[in-house]
This record gives C-alpha cells, sequence and structure tokens, in this order.
C-alpha cells in the first residue's frame, strides 16, 4: 500500500523559491555581484527540484498495479539523485563565472538595498526548509528531507555570502566577492554529492539501517516458539514503505494451519515494532537439510554471528 504524504510543504516550497528567486534576482541586478548571482542561481535549482518533488510525491502515492506491484513510491530515489544533479550543474556554473570575475573584479554597487533583500530571501528559506525537514522526517519522506536539506544548506551559502559583502563593503577588495561565490560552489557540490548517494542507495535496494535490522530480528525472536527459528532476513526501503521477508523453520509435523497462525503472529509484532513494513514469511520444515542452505545469505549471516 502505498503511503500518502501531505503536499502542502512542497507547495510552499515552490511558492518560497518563486518569492527568493525574485529577491535574490533583484539584488544581484542591483550589486552586480557573482556572489549574490550564485545565490539566485540556487534558487533557480530550488525551484526546478521544488517542482519535480511534487510531481515525484504524486507518483509514489500511487497504488500498486501490474506493472508496479511494490508501487510506485523508489521514485523519491530518482527525485533526490535528479535534484543532486541539478545542484552540480549549478555549482560548476557559478565557480565557472567567480573565476571570469577573479580575473577581471569589478566594484559593486548598493551592496546594503542588495545584501538587506538577499538576507530577506534567507529567512524565508530557514522557515520553510525546517518545515520541509521536520514533515519530511515525521513522514519518512525523502523527497522533503531532501528539499529540506537543500534549502536549509542554502540558507548557510546565503549566510556566507552576507559576510563575504560586508567584508567587501568594509576593505574595499572586490575579488573577495568571486573567492566568495568559489566557497558556496563548493559548499553546494558537497550537499548534491550526498543527496546523490542517499538515492544510489535506495535505488541498490540497500538495507535497512542496523538499528532496525536489530529491532526486526529482536521482535522475530522474542515470537518465535520453541523449536523454530529463523534466518535468511533481507531488508529494503522504497520511500517510507519498508520491506522485510525471511525463512521461517518450524517442525515437519507441524500443520499448515499452526505454521500460518505463527507467521501470523510475528508479522504482527515486527510491524508493531516497525511500522510501514510489508513482511513477506516462507515457512520451511526445520528438518530438512536443504532448508539450512536454500540462500546465499546464510554464509553472510554466520559471519555477522562470529563478530
Amino acid at each position: 500500500m502505498a503511503v500518502s504524504h501531505p503536499k502542502y510543504p512542497i507547495v510552499l516550497s515552490i511558492a518560497a523559491a518563486l518569492v527568493t528567486l525574485a529577491m535574490k534576482t533583484t539584488a544581484y541586478l542591483l550589486t552586480d555581484s557573482v556572489s549574490l548571482l550564485s545565490d539566485a542561481a540556487e534558487s533557480l535549482v530550488n525551484l526546478l527540484a521544488a517542482v519535480f518533488a511534487l510531481f515525484c510525491m504524486w507518483f509514489a502515492s500511487r497504488p500498486a498495479d501490474v506493472s508496479h506491484t511494490y508501487g510506485h513510491e523508489k521514485i523519491e530515489y530518482f527525485s533526490s539523485g535528479l535534484e543532486g544533479m541539478l545542484i552540480l550543474g549549478a555549482a560548476a556554473g557559478i565557480a565557472w563565472l567567480a573565476v571570469l570575475r577573479l580575473m577581471e573584479p569589478r566594484p559593486l554597487e548598493d551592496l546594503e538595498l542588495g545584501t538587506l533583500i538577499a538576507l530577506g530571501a534567507s529567512l524565508i528559506n530557514l522557515a520553510v526548509g525546517i518545515t520541509l525537514l521536520r514533515v519530511g522526517k515525521k513522514t519518512q519522506s525523502i523527497v522533503m528531507e531532501a528539499d529540506g536539506k537543500h534549502l536549509l544548506t542554502d540558507v548557510w551559502t546565503s549566510a556566507g555570502v552576507l559576510c563575504g559583502l560586508g567584508l567587501v563593503w568594509i576593505t574595499g577588495i572586490y575579488k573577495l566577492d568571486p573567492i566568495i561565490a568559489l566557497l558556496v560552489a563548493a559548499n553546494i557540490c558537497w550537499t548534491a554529492i550526498d543527496l546523490i548517494w542517499r538515492s544510489f542507495n535506495g535505488l541498490m535496494d540497500h538495507a535497512l539501517p542496523a538499528e532496525e535490522q536489530a529491532t526486526l530480528r529482536a521482535a522475530i525472536t522474542a515470537t518465535l516458539e520453541p523449536g523454530t527459528t529463523f534466518h535468511a532476513l533481507r531488508t529494503r526501503q522504497a520511500g517510507a514503505h519498508r520491506f522485510a521477508d525471511f525463512h521461517l523453520l518450524v517442525p515437519g509435523r507441524l500443520s499448515v494451519q499452526r505454521a500460518h497462525d505463527l507467521s501470523e503472529k510475528i508479522e504482527h509484532a515486527v510491524q508493531a515494532a516497525l511500522p510501514a513494513i510489508e513482511v513477506t514469511v516462507h515457512i520451511e520444515p526445520i528438518e530438512e537439510p536443504a532448508a539450512w542452505k536454500d540462500s546465499d545469505l546464510l554464509p553472510i549471516e554466520e559471519a555477522q554471528k562470529k563478530h
């Protein structure tokens, strides 16, 4: 079942991106500061990313169908990766402009008004970024978390730009402006790499975090009946939806109904410990030698037990 996330934070992000893009562009036109231009370029990326994020959230909320039996939530990881690529592109453009301006410095104008406008835009991004991050963590939406982190990174880079422009205004050293822009580009690159890495992990069916796996194993172990055990536990996550499957080994004389009841009991225990998880249990006779050799995960699990 697809997990539905509230859409208002992303709509708010789109509105904020439009407003801050206009404000930062105005600040750049007033001052001719390449560092403020870099700030405006990031707001353009914010806008593109937020629009795509809204589409991804709509698509991810669609129920499973014949072609996508596990649902559509993995598109959230694609969104995160695309946002990372957009940020990298913005960083490259900023760095190029900064190098050109470093070779030919220009005097800046109306710094007081330009920095005030940029400060107002940063405060808007701060408020929206905190909202996105809070709702994203609560609903486990990688799209909202990625957008929130991007906006908060924008706030920090904007703060650095404003401090740097203050130094330019005090010292009159105009080369500081492109140097600040290069630092902004480096910071943006770091954020992009983090987003792309998270996207890669999600698309490659990365296992759940170690602490969640430990919670899952503890829930299964606590529910097992005497003479039963489990192995070959696999986990993955798509958006806010978790998946787990494992082999439940029971005595061969156990009836199908009894084995089914035990697996249902374990599933309920796991879902109580980790909400929004879908569990698949494969039942096998514990006396059958082949049941202990039927998964490539078994050597990995044995190695983990020794450490």
